[in-house]
């Protein structure tokens, strides 16, 4: 008799197991659906999110071509002045830096960089024009926005 209540005790600890959830795989299952709610609430607020950031930076729509072009032309304006309003430091200045300075590219910027790790500090913004690449031309575009400061 002892092996028959054992039996039905070992029967009943597991449809309780079972339903108190100590089964991995039915846990596992119940918190799914969960999860996956969880990942399209994130998706959707990510999603939402973009769409506002794209909105801020779009241009406006212009009814007519006059329109945009008097756009076009007080933007470019702005960009000019914000970048002629600072002033470069030849002698700290990172290669992101020199790039924003007119008749300067990447390759330049490094040269710029490299000749003043191999020779020191510039002593005046003339000397710029020891860097290959770097002609009077050049140096006078920028003349406003170089400064040298060591």
């Amino acid at each position: 008799m002892s092996a028959r209540i054992n039996h039905q005790l070992n029967s009943t600890d597991i449809r309780i197991g079972a339903i108190a959830s100590n089964n991995p795989t039915r846990a596992h299952n119940d918190r799914v659906p969960v999860i996956t709610s969880l990942a399209s609430a994130g998706f959707c607020l990510i999603f939402i999110f973009s769409v506002m950031l794209n909105n801020a930076n779009a241009a406006p729509c212009f009814d007519d071509a006059q329109s945009a072009y008097h756009y076009l032309l007080q933007q470019e304006k702005v960009e000019t002045q914000a970048r002629e309003q600072f002033g470069i430091n030849i002698n700290r200045a990172t290669e992101s830096e020199l790039v924003s300075l007119y008749g300067i590219g990447s390759s330049k910027a490094q040269a710029i960089v490299l000749y003043r790790e191999m020779f020191g500090g510039f002593k005046t913004v003339d000397e710029l024009q020891k860097v290959k690449g770097i002609g009077p031309k050049t140096i006078e575009n920028n003349r406003s926005r170089l400064q040298l400061r060591y």
